[in-house]
This record gives C-alpha cells, structure tokens and sequence, in this order.
C-alpha cells in the first residue's frame, strides 16, 4: 500500500476557465499577456503548462508587425525546449497572422556545433528572415563574440528566466543588464517560478522596476482547469536503501515520473544504473524491452504490463531512442504510450506529458525553482485525471553517520520547499489596514453575513483567486515599488525567508524561541538585504505584508488539514483552504498585525515532521541544531533595541527584562546587550 504524508493538499474548483480560448484562440492567461504587447520590457510569471511558449507568439508576431521591430530571437535554456516553438497555424483557431520558424534558424534542431551556430546568430541577424530560436548558451557566446549592438530593434525573448541572475558570475544576466542599459531592444522574460533556489535575485533592482508584469497564479491556472481538482505535496522519510522503500510511495497503477538521486547526495548508491534495475525488479518480473520504442516492459505481480521509459541509460543511441518515442507528437493523448518514466537530469523544466499524476523526488534538490519545476510535470490538466501528487523521498538522519548534519539540511530544505509551495499554490492575498474608511470590495464575496464595518473581513473572489483582507495596525506600502513588490513579489520574499538556514532551525527546532525573533526580527533583516533601496517605513510595509501571508496560509493550512481524510476521498470540500482563512479569523477576536507577528511560521510544518519522521531521528534533528544554537548577535541587539523605541514611543516606557511577554521581555534583552557592549568599548576592553 503507498502511503505519503501530506504536508499540503490543495483543492480546486474545476471552472475549466483556464483552458477556453477566445476568438483570436488565446487561453486567459495569454490574452492578459497580449494586452501588454505594447510594453518595451515584459515579464510574464505564469505556471507550466498556461501557455507561455504561446503567449509570446502573439505578442512577437505583433512587436514585428505592428511595432516595427525587425526580428525576434528566442532564448531557451535547453535544445528540447526549442521544440515549443515549432511552426503553429494561429490564424486557424481566429489570430490574424501564423507563426513560422524557417529550419535553419530553429538553432536548437539546426546542424552544427556551438562556434557554427554562434556564426549562425551573425548570419541571422544580417538576413531578412523573422524568428531565430536558440539556447542560452548559444546566445551569450554570440553576445560575447558581436557584442551587443548588432541586436539592436529587435525583440529578445527570455523562456525560463530564473535560470538569469544578477549576479556578476551570470553571464546571461550581465548581458541583460547591458541591453537594459542601452535600451535598444524589447525584452520579454517568461518564467513559471520567479525566484532562484540559490535565493539570488534575477534580476537587479532597477532593472526590474522597468518591467512590466503579467502574473497568472498557480490557483487561477489550477482552479481553471476541467479535470485535475486536488494537488498533494508531501515528503516521506526511509531508512535503508531508498528503493527497497520505493513501493511505500510510488503506486504502479498512477502514471509516474521518478527522478532518482544526483550521483553526490547521500540517497544515492552510486550505481545509477543498479538502482534503475532494482526499481524494476521492486516493479515486477522483466518482460525485456519494446522494439519500437525502447520501453522497458515489466509484469507486476497482478498481471499488468507497466511500459516504463528509463532515460538513466548511459548508451546514448538507446537513450535517444527512448526520448524521441516520449516526444512522439502521434502518442502526445495516448494515456496508455507509457506508464512511468524514471529519470536522473531529464525530464524536468519544458518535459510535457499530460498524464502525470505523481512526481516522485528520490533525495533533496539543491533547487526550490527545480522543485517547483518538477511538481509542474505533475500539474497538466487531462481527461480522467483528477488527482496528482508529488513526494519528496529522503533519507532519515542515522546517528552513526559521519553526515547526520547533512542529513539534517536536506530535511529543513524539503520543508522549505513544501511551505513555499503552499504559498505559491494558495491563492493572492490583498491585504488593506482596517479603519473608519474600510469598506467591502466589489466581486469579492465576504461570506455568510455579508461585510460587517465592525470587525476585520476578509472576502474571496472566486474567479481571479485572491483574498481581500483587513487586518488591523497594518503599514501600506507608500512608494510604487513597494506597493509592486506586496502586490507580486511577496512569494519570493517568503522564498528568501523559508531559506534561510537559521530561521527554519529556530522556527522548528528552538523551544525558547520568541515567534517575533523570526517575524520581525530575521524577516526584517531578509528585506533590508533584499530591498535596500526601500524606507524604513516601506521595509517595513513588505516585512508585514509577508509575514501575513505566510502565517495566514500556515493557519489556514492547520484548519483545513482538520478537513483532510486519509483515504482516496475529497477533501472537505473544494475550498479547504478558503475555508480555514475565514476559520482562522473567526477564531481569534480581530486580525492584527501584532497578532500575525506572534505566530511561529513554522510551527505547522513541525507538527508535519513529527508525523512523518521518526520520535529517534526527530529528537537528533534537535539536537545537532541545539548544539550549534548562538548567542545574539551585535546586529540582532541593535535591531531589537530599534524595536524596543517603537515600542516606547507606543507605550510610554522602554520594555521591561522582567516582563512576562516574551518578547517584551527580549527587547529588554537587545537594550541590555547593546548596553553592555557600549560599556565595554568604553572601558577599553
């Protein structure tokens, strides 16, 4: 029987909006792009499979008709991903142009090795043809070699563009920054998960603030499909060899991606190959492998014959064999094509097959966007299939091993991932302060009674998924890139946060600890080194607007997770988490800022890993992250004594080291610190 602990299970509600297309035959998500065709500097963020390859079809064919541009060159991070931008008929489903790529300049099929195929970008760039398709590679050595201004009055187009960053090791995004910085070109960058698993930024900050953003939510693309209605997140720990595990969680009968471990994790035996074959021998008896499309056939003890792709295999002739049939455009609606594929680097980021229903993840990924990337295979929409999951498989910590602190980052990096993920799967949160002028929404439907004036509402509109609350003593943002970034970027803020090393540590494993340490104090810090150009008052502004929405999913999660059953039924209802938001207002007297700050953001997720881990392992988690825990920092006193003014000021008196609120009580502590540090360096010492 497979079993998984849920760390998150999200419901939807099966509008099938997201996949009706309007008269020019473009989905929601693209028409919200196309209405922003005009923009010099675009950034779509949008979830796989919305239809972003798509979207910027429409809106190049648009910049080279009607904008003036000369050409377009589309950048993808891979050779496989070109293929989303093969010749597609648009006007047959109602656009007035086609869409069509001449071979040669489709670089990611094209001859040649990548010194010919940089010469090809020049031969492009000096012809009267259209549209040039090619790798990031390709592009930044041709940038390097022509520089940048033979590209000038063209569009450059940037699929998967967290692979970019701003950092000065990132060539691509160095290159970015020039064409920026010349403002020659039109830029559009697409991205289904806009924050990088190394948390640098992608972007520099004034780069960004001359981008215009379209964003099409996981929730709207997910709530609007026609068939797949509940998403599971979940990770399961082992002990042993994880593929004598493997059955615990990975059911036959569900059509399955496994990826198995990087060769360097500690999941891995170090034999790819071995562990391909014993997954197979796990599976059932070997039948041998199908002429036509190198498929292994396995029969499982019940008599089925499971087709399985295995693109572990070294032998490159077969391996491709074994790709091209998974590409094969004939079998793209054929449920029966393939039942699992197991795969080690493959089959990630652009890897389209509808009827995933299970991702599994054999050992950590360094990546959240790698994460988030894999959970998308799993998130198609297709006839029959209304469910789908993704497990993270990992490795239990074992006292005796040399790599118990490994073990235990791999553990807190998959919770990470499962709580970011939540957030990128619930739906947006507006938050407003709540005072005389408060009043509801219109579209937003605020429940049983309807708006009340007296008390804090929250309201839902269905359809674009997002949440309207008012929460009271919240700080709004005053300059526009703030209000931008509490409108979009919230979730790669809780991206930085939920990474953080020893914010996750404390939150989950420090018994002492003040959730206001972590809610004002780490948050607060995070934002002043992600947004330093921001006010006080502005930092300030992102830090509460992101704290709430991480608590509020956490809260929420912990009242709709009352409503989950353990079998194959539903949920309580297709709005679990809707539910638990309003659960959780009811529940306390008002929603306050001060009230949201004093919640530990994790302490859901712990209440998760002790479910899912072992009593003996949890308790040594604890206790390798007890032994390296430190004392307060000069930079963390200082913060605490800024915040112990604020609290003067509010209440008349500096906080008190005996008082019994905790975080009074360490505000004092901050005071006393910086106090005695100030004495000493006065005595010389």
């Amino acid at each position: 029987m497979s079993q998984s602990v849920p760390s998150v299970s999200v419901n939807y509600a099966c509008t099938g909006s997201s996949t009706k297309s309007n008269e020019f035959g473009m989905r929601p998500m693209q028409e919200r792009a196309y209405e922003k065709r005009g923009e010099q500097y675009l950034l779509i963020k949008s979830p796989p499979a919305s239809g972003k390859s798509r979207a910027l079809m429409f809106i190049a064919l648009d910049k080279l008709h009607n904008q003036g541009l000369k050409q377009a060159i589309i950048v993808v991070p891979e050779k496989s991903i070109g293929a989303s931008f093969h010749d597609e008929p648009l006007s047959k489903y109602g656009f007035w142009a086609d869409w069509s790529v001449v071979p040669k300049w489709n670089l990611c099929n094209a001859p040649g090795e990548d010194g010919g195929k940089v010469n090809s970008v020049k031969a492009f760039l000096d012809s009267n043809d259209q549209v040039l398709v090619c790798t990031h590679a390709t592009f930044r050595f041709a940038v390097d070699k022509f520089g940048i201004e033979p590209f000038d009055d063209r569009l450059i187009a940037v699929d998967e563009f967290h692979h970019v960053s701003a950092s000065p090791d990132n060539k691509l995004g160095l290159h970015l920054g020039q064409f920026i910085a010349r403002d020659k070109v039109h830029l559009v960058a697409m991205t289904g998960s806009y924050f990088r698993g190394d948390a640098e930024a992608v972007l520099a900050p004034h780069d960004e603030a001359k981008f215009d953003t379209v964003t099409y939510t996981y929730y709207e693309q997910l709530n609007g499909y026609e068939y797949l209605k509940r998403l599971d997140i979940g990770y399961y720990f082992y002990a042993g060899a994880y593929s004598d595990e493997i059955l615990s969680v990975l059911n036959p009968a569900e059509k399955t991606i496994i990826h198995i471990p990087n060769v360097n994790s500690r999941e891995s035996t170090k034999d790819k190959i071995k562990e391909v074959d014993h997954i197979l021998h796990e599976l059932g008896e070997w039948q041998g492998t199908d002429e036509a499309t190198g498929f292994q056939l396995v029969k499982t003890p019940e008599g089925r014959v499971l087709r399985i792709a295995d693109l572990v295999e070294d032998d490159p002739s077969k391996r491709d064999r074994v790709s091209a049939a998974l590409k094969d455009s004939t079998q793209k609606n054929n449920r029966d094509h393939i039942d699992i594929i197991i795969a080690l680097g493959m089959a990630k980021e652009g890897f389209d097959w509808i009827w995933c229903e299970h991702a599994l993840t054999v050992g950590y990924r360094s990546s959240l966007t790698e994460i988030v990337q894999i959970i998308g295979r799993a998130t198609r929409d297709a006839p029959g299939k209304t469910h789908s999951r993704f497990t993270n498989l990992i490795a239990e910590p074992d006292a005796s091993e040399q790599a118990v602190t490994e073990a235990v980052n791999d553990t807190l990096k998959a919770i990470a991932a499962s709580l970011l993920m939540e957030q990128v799967l619930a739906p947006r949160f507006n938050f407003t302060p709540k005072n005389n002028n408060s009043g509801p929404v219109e579209g937003f439907d605020y429940g049983e009674g309807g708006y009340d004036p007296a008390k804090c509402n929250i309201g839902f509109n269905e359809e674009g998924g997002q949440f309207q609350i008012e929460i009271k003593g919240l700080t709004e943002p005053k300059s526009k890139e703030a209000a931008r970034i509490c409108q979009e970027d919230l979730n790669e803020v809780i991206a930085s946060f939920v990474q953080d090393k020893t914010t996750i540590e404390r939150g989950l494993f420090d018994e002492e600890l003040v959730p206001e340490e972590l809610t004002q104090l780490r948050m607060g810090k995070i934002i002043k080194d992600k947004y330093p150009e921001l006010d006080d008052e502005d930092q300030e502004a992102v830090r509460q607007h992101a704290v709430a929405a991480l608590n509020i999913t956490q809260e929420a999660k912990k009242a709709a997770l009352g409503g989950l059953d353990d079998g194959d039924g539903e949920a309580s209802t297709n709005t679990a988490l809707i539910q638990g938001v309003r659960k959780f207002a009811m529940d306390v007297r008002e929603l306050d800022i001060d009230l949201i700050d004093r919640i530990n953001p994790f302490g859901e997720a712990y209440a998760i890993l002790a479910k899912a881990m072992s009593e003996d392992s949890l308790k040594q988690v604890a206790a390798v992250i007890a032994a390296k825990r430190v004392n307060l920092t000069p930079e963390e006193a200082r913060d605490l004594a800024k915040r112990a003014l604020k609290f003067k000021q509010e209440r008349g008196h500096l906080p008190s080291i005996t008082s019994p609120d905790p975080w009074e009580k360490r505000m004092a502590e901050g005071v006393a610190f910086l106090a005695r540090m100030k004495a000493e360096a006065a005595n010389g010492q």
